[in-house]
């Protein structure tokens, strides 16, 4: 299952959106912790401000029961651990917890550490130095803050106090508050951001697999599906394309590739249904044209013998007649058999098309066909068999001749350069004016023997140029609508120096 895309996909993006969502997790969560942090700083030093201003006058005045008071009644509020206040000594002077009360303050301990630690005046210390956290009894976590008490003026000028007025700092109040709460909203916060995490990598990962199924899951699916018809030799399948993205090129590009196999497959099957058809031709044609010739040399003799007005004239000037429509059809049965060896040379195809057009000038001007040129100048020469050629231009030429008709019509020839996998060609197309040629029929046009014209053609002039043009490591193809024309088109390369051509 792993070696699906979209399992991979999604193995990925879940890695990638973990971790990217993993260190903003933990910058969310560690920017909160420190919120809640400094919001309990903010509100013990605040408790800490009211409890000095509360106590303040009392002290100036030595109420000790009223101070008293006031501490434990702030002490015994939810949330706060101790409120204690030390003398310039290290003695505590007020506390809820009675029991502490003169007792000397271990100055290792966390509420004096701060201050010693710092090796700086006490008032000199921002809040956050006067801040400390540590682990309490229960195995919470408590925050103390202490908060220097300052001699004023009112109390070194007061009767009630010997103070010196050179002294800064009279004592300390240091507030103790448990940090319980701010632990569990911690938690409650880490498991929201871990559900919330977990949801966002899992719904990013569904609407990824919904995306990727239908942008590239099911067109590849598609791919692989067309891929195994072809390999199992269907090369009729076409994928259809609904997109103009890489996914709809590579479709399109998929269709191109299996028409051009299946073209070069039917290239393939008409080399070697020519190439049999040949070798039978050959083995015929010498079989039955020594008895036809028998057949017309003593047929003609009886001919010239048999008076014109009897009945055995008749039948003998059809028997010549028959007997040599049956040599032409040996005698092209011989050349579609024989390969002659092709005498190659750099030629024009400008002119071989001109001669082709000199020698059936007489068949087209009879039928009032009009030629229509359009050759574009400059055009490379190519090497080639020059005889060769001419026969196929010329069959091309007769057959659109007997398309048109004696009706009348045109005939229309193009030359231009092209270029095609970095290799240039010369494309000849002969276009007529015809009835066209019914689709069903397109498949059949380059088998031997197959012809529309009834008792006019043998049907072997397209094969024998398919031949000539597949030597010449050209191709020809056709295309044709029904009442409008058909066009086909020779491709030759352009001085294919490689080109060796035998027998």
């Amino acid at each position: 299952m792993i070696n699906k895309i979209s399992h991979k996909l999604i193995l990925t993006v879940a890695i990638v959106s973990i971790a990217i969502i993993g260190i903003f997790s933990y910058l969310i969560v560690t920017s909160h912790h420190r919120a809640l942090i400094s919001q309990v700083e903010h509100s013990a030093h605040q408790l800490s401000e009211t409890i000095k201003s509360s106590t303040k006058y009392d002290m100036l005045l030595n109420h000790r029961d009223r101070v008293h008071r006031i501490i434990d009644t702030v002490g015994r509020q939810e949330g706060i651990e101790k409120v204690r206040v030390f003398n310039k000594d290290g003695s505590i002077i007020y506390s809820q917890d009675k029991t502490v009360i003169g007792s000397m303050v271990d100055k290792e301990a966390e509420a004096c550490y701060a201050c010693h630690a710092a090796d700086s005046p006490l008032e000199q210390l921002s809040i956050p130095e006067r801040t400390r956290i540590f682990a309490a009894a229960d195995g919470g976590r408590n925050l103390g803050i202490i908060n220097p008490i300052y001699n004023e003026p009112s109390c070194w000028q007061a009767d009630c106090h010997a103070h010196d007025s050179t002294q800064k700092v009279l004592g300390v109040l240091d507030v103790t508050m448990s940090l319980t709460e701010v632990d569990h909203q911690m938690v409650a916060g880490r498991t929201k951001v871990f559900l919330l995490t977990t949801t966002a990598i899992v719904f990013i990962s569904f609407i990824i697999w919904l995306f990727f199924r239908r942008l590239v899951g099911h067109p590849v699916n598609e791919l692989v599906k067309a891929t195994d018809s072809v390999a199992a030799g269907d090369l009729t399948y076409r994928l259809p394309v609904r997109r103009n993205d890489e996914l709809g090129q590579l479709g399109e590009s998929f269709n191109e590739m299996t028409r051009r196999l299946g073209e070069a497959q039917r290239q393939i099957y008409q080399s070697d249904k020519l190439a049999s058809l040949g070798r039978l031709a050959a083995g015929i044609a010498h079989e039955i044209n020594n008895p036809l010739t028998g057949v017309l040399t003593y047929s003609s003799f009886l001919l010239k013998r048999a008076e014109k007005d009897s009945e055995a004239h008749d039948d003998l000037e059809t028997i010549v007649r028959e007997t040599k429509r049956c040599r032409e059809i040996v005698k092209s049965l011989l050349d579609f058999s024989r390969r002659v060896p092709a005498k190659l040379s750099n030629i024009d195809v400008i002119q071989v098309i001109d001669r082709a057009l000199k020698i059936v000038h007489n068949q087209l001007s009879f039928h009032n066909i009009h030629v229509s040129r359009h050759d574009q100048d400059a055009l490379p020469s190519i090497r080639a068999d020059e005889n060769q050629l001419l026969q196929v231009f010329i069959n091309l030429l007769v057959n659109a001749a007997d398309a048109v008709g004696e009706g009348g019509g045109e005939i229309t020839l193009s030359t231009r350069p092209a270029r095609n996998d970095e290799r240039q060609w010369i494309e000849i197309e002969v276009s007529d004016t015809g009835p066209g040629i019914p689709p069903e029929d397109l498949g059949k046009i380059f088998d031997p023997f197959y012809t529309t014209k009834e008792d006019r053609g043998t049907g072997l002039g397209l094969s024998v140029a398919w031949g000539i043009l597949e030597r010449h490591r050209g191709t020809i193809s056709v295309d044709s609508d029904v009442g409008k024309g058909t066009t086909f088109t020779i491709r030759l390369p352009v001085n294919d120096e490689s080109l060796v051509m035998g027998p």
